[in-house]
């Protein structure tokens, strides 16, 4: 038995390596005839003879006998002729326990000039399939994110999965930091895809904070970074998310922002020669979309609770990527671009947000609070042109009487400070003292 099998690896195994060379470049795509490889194989270019300068490309598509690779740096350097090696194999990263408080770039290496990976990690496949619909426990627990608007009218089970929908400068960054400290997840994984470089310090140290940090782990892609490394950005995230819920932990995945990882897909789509399509985005989008997602939520050993947040063009909520994710998603919270400049953060528009999974997830009181204070706001905004222009006069309806008398509460109750925390019994307590 132990024979045969000797044999059989023996067959398998190659005696001899096949190379590449590189024909042609254009733009971020790199054309080499051959080797033999697979569609998502990593290969080392080679740019000297003694190996010391080896650029890692992906490839991402084939033109008749020719390979197009697309590399995880810049093409600075790759000329005609250089030599393409396939490791035969797809992206893997080093994940474990050990990785938490650490800033990655979606090569999973550390971020930081100097720093290594910490010993005894495992190698994980950052590719992996959707768990199978069979398998996954329906969502069942509430998940306290200790943002009371949230807590109280969005309420989030573990193992949801959310979009955040806003235009830039509405508070995305801020909601998500808030999310990550006041949660009581085991563990934070956040995949900063596409974000400008100033940002990103200013989101570890100002918006997550020292509390947060500590149980967090971060994968950071830049906007100056290839399209591939924007992509691998959120595959990384969600491997690791992957890897921290098959041992049985409750993960909090958040990813800011997939468009940017749309728009990155649409790059590559563009480059291999895919015809643009629904607003210039390729077919290839549309189909990675429901692969990402779908990877997220519950599964027989534990749980992805994932927040993604979607920014949407001059606002327009129905755009193609928006449209897109808010079919995949079990709920959505619109920020408000009109309610920030009111100075009411976190600015969610509570009467365009939903949440499909919370009617499953409370009980009947805390249902009928949400709802009356969901019907006084849908009134007051109604009347709310009347209101203040003076033309309403107070009696000519209960129920505008009743909603401009609530409203004040309602505001109070729906703002919240950065640094407030509320536990959800809290916040539930609140909403009924609102509504009474």
């Amino acid at each position: 038995m132990i024979i045969d099998q000797i044999l059989q690896e023996i067959e398998s195994s190659h005696s001899f390596k096949l190379y590449g060379k590189v024909k042609k470049v254009i733009g971020l795509m790199i054309e080499s005839k051959g080797p033999e490889s697979s569609i998502g194989d990593v290969c080392n270019i080679i740019l000297d003879k003694r190996r010391k300068k080896i650029v890692q490309a992906e490839v991402v598509g084939f033109r008749e006998d020719h390979i197009l690779l697309m590399p995880f740096t810049s093409v600075q350097d790759i000329g005609p002729g250089c030599i393409v090696e396939t490791t035969h194999k797809p992206l893997q990263i080093q994940v474990g326990e050990a990785l938490k408080g650490m800033v990655l770039n979606p090569l999973g290496l550390p971020l930081a000039e100097g720093e290594q990976l910490p010993v005894g990690l495992k190698g994980y496949p950052t590719e992996q399939n959707p768990p199978n619909p069979m398998t996954r426990p329906p969502v069942q627990d509430v998940l306290e994110v200790g943002v009371k608007v949230i807590d109280g009218l969005l309420t989030v089970g573990k193992g949801q999965r959310i979009g955040i929908f806003a235009g830039s400068g509405v508070g995305k960054s801020t909601l998500l930091g808030m999310i990550a400290r006041n949660t009581y997840a085991d563990i934070n994984v956040i995949a900063l895809v596409g974000e400008r470089g100033r940002e990103v310090r200013e989101f570890l140290e100002k918006d997550l904070g020292p509390e947060g940090m500590k149980k967090s782990i971060v994968i950071v892609a830049t906007s100056d970074q290839p399209a591939l490394m924007r992509i691998k950005g959120a595959y990384t995230a969600t491997a690791i998310a992957e890897y921290f819920r098959d041992k049985g932990l409750n993960v909090l995945l958040m990813m800011d922002s997939v468009t940017r990882v749309a728009m990155a897909q649409r790059e590559i789509g563009l480059a291999i020669g895919e015809p643009p399509t629904t607003k210039g985005y390729t077919p290839s989008v549309f189909s990675i979309l429901p692969k990402l997602l779908e990877r997220t939520g519950t599964n027989e050993k534990g749980s992805i609770t994932a927040f993604y947040t979607v920014l949407v063009d001059g606002d327009d909520m129905n755009e193609p990527i928006a449209d897109t994710v808010r079919g995949i998603l079990d709920g959505h919270f619109v920020l408000d671009r009109e309610l920030a400049n009111k100075n009411q953060y976190p600015a969610i528009n509570v009467l365009k947000s939903v949440s499909r999974i919370m009617n499953n997830l409370i009980d009947k009181e805390h249902k009928d609070a949400a709802d009356t204070l969901r019907e006084k706001l849908s009134k007051y905004y109604q009347a709310e042109d009347l209101i203040n222009i003076g033309a309403y006069k107070r009696g000519a309806s209960k129920e505008i009487d009743e909603a401009i008398a609530m409203y004040p509460n309602i505001i109070q109750f729906i703002k919240q400070s950065v640094t407030d925390k509320l536990s959800y019994e809290q916040a539930i307590e609140q909403l009924k003292n609102v509504v009474r």
